[in-house]
């Protein structure tokens, strides 16, 4: 196959139209018409099937005998992936009862049972819950009470941390893969008790929830982003539309390769790992091999071994594989994708020097967009490499606006406000945070600062809420803040954003003790670490030799106490 150089990738914005309007025309799948959804009308897929396991229905169908899912020496293609979980449903409403509407949440690492697991919550109408695997006790509790589910999915490590929580929350805990003691059932029993591949019809209608995933906010504690099924199905619709009009663009060479595969390296309990690798693998017919943990060494054995074409990570991810990649390089390599957190400008050139024949590219998109906003790739982010892109056509809208939702003006910046069928349901069980972050008419507000230029290119500049992204992980200050006031001794305490090539950012915390009270910084990040996933857990800590500053409304001024920090070497730095 013939791939030209991605700097070589030009197209006007008049080939672009003529390319859209053709596969808008010309392919049913995407014809868009409207839809009325929770009061407001907006631009849908009109053919677009009912619920998400549709777009199942259409793999097995579709893609049937071809290797889907890949671990090592397992494969699974996508027919007997399907197969597997229209059992596993089966067997689920036999056996537990669970019909359309319950809520049943996952536990676990990346594993091909935790997608088996997934398409069998969701082929039944219910709503699937994924936790954070990096979750300790105390935070999967939290989640476990605030949705309600009582039938979890787990793998060893996160059955260790809810059986404490059992009894207590009424736990039916189901183990996947791995041998511990404890669980009530397990995935292989539940399995081989149904040898039904008939898909379940239940009654699911567009606008049903489907999922509910938790994102650290500025309020502290996480919260339950609730999803529908014609918002996912949209956002994956939308990606398979642009490669299809890329594809037209291109004279029949299509983004992801003549026989696409995608590395596996960032948690499916985001929806960058279920939307944009796991679900949009299923539409395209894209292999997708896993790795057990992250290491950069191992994922280029990996890609070579499987000739993968594909890649999306974090950027700290995409940028390890430069060195890791050595000599023998990654030939089979056509795109290099990042999300979750902004790439440095200078990681896209030296991508492009290091794997000439990949493009780099990246996204934006929320938990609250099923990860569905702009896209940037080939020429466009070669010479725009700060940008994030511009609106993913053609069901995505998004401004920068004013305080008083007005459109800001060329170079202005503003909220990014992003208005899509994508756009979430809302936040569970919290009214008023919904009602902040969704306006009257549909519009999402990220809580972004950003701009746009004349050609429509988007670059998010600055964050109004108060959070840190380390990795792609999102860590609300406020939460990291909670977790060290309860060690004795504590007075004063901020948490902030600490500059790192590698992570985007990393978790800064800054402590002053009561009067009279030593306090060891080891200690401390040692007690914190006990309770909090390991990624919120600081790695720079400061001891302030005096109060903190504080402003005229007597908070904490964070500003000047991190400015004032970074200007000396950390207590302790891990």
């Amino acid at each position: 196959m013939n791939v030209p150089a991605s700097e070589d990738i030009k197209y006007t914005p008049e080939q672009a139209a003529i390319a859209t309007m053709k596969v808008l025309t010309e392919n049913s799948l995407f014809k868009v018409g409207s839809a009325n959804i929770r009061g407001n009308d907006y631009r849908v897929f009109e053919n677009a099937p009912a619920s998400l396991s549709g777009l199942f229905a259409y793999a097995a169908q579709t893609h049937g005998d071809k290797d889907f899912l890949i671990l090592g020496d397992e494969r699974l293609s996508f027919a007997e992936a399907c197969a597997r979980a229209w059992r596993l449903a089966h067997s689920l409403e036999v056996e537990y009862s669970i019909k359309q509407g319950d809520r049943v949440a996952i536990a676990m690492r990346n594993y091909p049972e935790w997608c088996i697991i997934y398409m069998a919550i969701v082929s039944l109408g219910a709503v699937v819950v994924p936790l954070n695997a990096w979750w300790k006790t105390k935070e999967l509790e939290y989640a476990l009470k605030d949705c309600g589910a009582k039938t979890v999915f787990v793998d060893a490590k996160r059955l260790g941390h809810l059986q404490p929580l059992k009894d207590a929350l009424g736990l039916t805990l189901i183990l996947a893969r791995e041998e511990a003691d404890g669980a009530d059932d397990s995935y292989e029993n539940l399995l081989g008790k149904s040898a039904d591949t008939s898909t379940p019809t239940p009654a699911v209608q567009p606008d049903d929830d489907f999922c509910i995933s938790y994102t650290s906010g500025s309020t502290g504690d996480p919260k339950g982003v609730i999803l529908t099924h014609r918002g996912v199905v949209s956002a994956v619709l939308s990606w398979a539309f642009l490669g299809t009009v890329l594809k037209e663009i291109r004279d029949g060479i299509s983004p992801f390769g003549d026989d696409p595969g995608i590395l596996l390296g960032v948690p499916l309990f985001h929806v960058t790992g279920t939307h944009s690798i796991f679900l949009l693998s299923m539409v395209i017919g894209r292999r997708m091999a896993m790795i057990y943990r992250w290491d950069a060494a191992d994922a280029c054995d990996i890609i070579r071994r499987e000739a993968l074409t594909n890649f999306v990570g974090v950027p700290s991810q995409s940028f390890e594989l430069i060195e890791a990649a050595g000599e023998k390089g990654l030939p089979s390599m056509i795109d290099i994708g990042s999300g979750g957190a902004k790439r440095p400008p200078d990681h896209v050139r030296k991508l492009k020097e290091r794997f000439s024949s990949a493009n780099p590219s990246s996204g934006y998109g929320l938990t609250e967009t099923n990860a569905l906003g702009c896209v940037i790739s080939f020429y466009d982010y070669t010479v725009k490499p700060d940008s994030t892109g511009r609106a993913v056509p053609p069901l995505t809208d998004i401004k920068i606006a004013n305080e008083d939702g007005s459109a800001a003006s060329i170079g202005e910046v503003g909220e990014i406000w992003i208005r899509t069928p994508a756009n979430f349901a809302g936040y569970l069980n919290k009214p008023e945070e919904t009602k902040k972050a969704l306006t009257e008419d549909g519009w999402f507000r990220t809580g972004d600062l950003g701009k746009m230029d004349d050609q429509g290119f988007f670059f998010v500049v600055d964050r109004i809420k108060d959070l840190i992204i380390r990795g792609g992980e999102n860590i609300s200050c406020l939460e990291v803040e909670a977790c060290a006031y309860e060690f004795a001794g504590i007075a004063e305490a901020t948490v902030f954003s600490v500059p790192s090539d590698q992570l985007g950012e990393r978790v800064g915390l800054v402590f002053y003790p009561k009067e009279g009270v030593e306090i060891d910084a080891a200690e401390l990040r040692a007690f914190m670490g006990e309770r909090l996933a390991g990624f919120k857990t600081p790695e720079r800590i400061w001891k302030s030799p005096a109060p903190l500053p504080r402003l005229g409304t007597a908070k904490i001024d964070k500003r000047t106490t991190r400015k004032m920090a970074l200007e000396f070497p950390p207590t302790l730095k891990i």
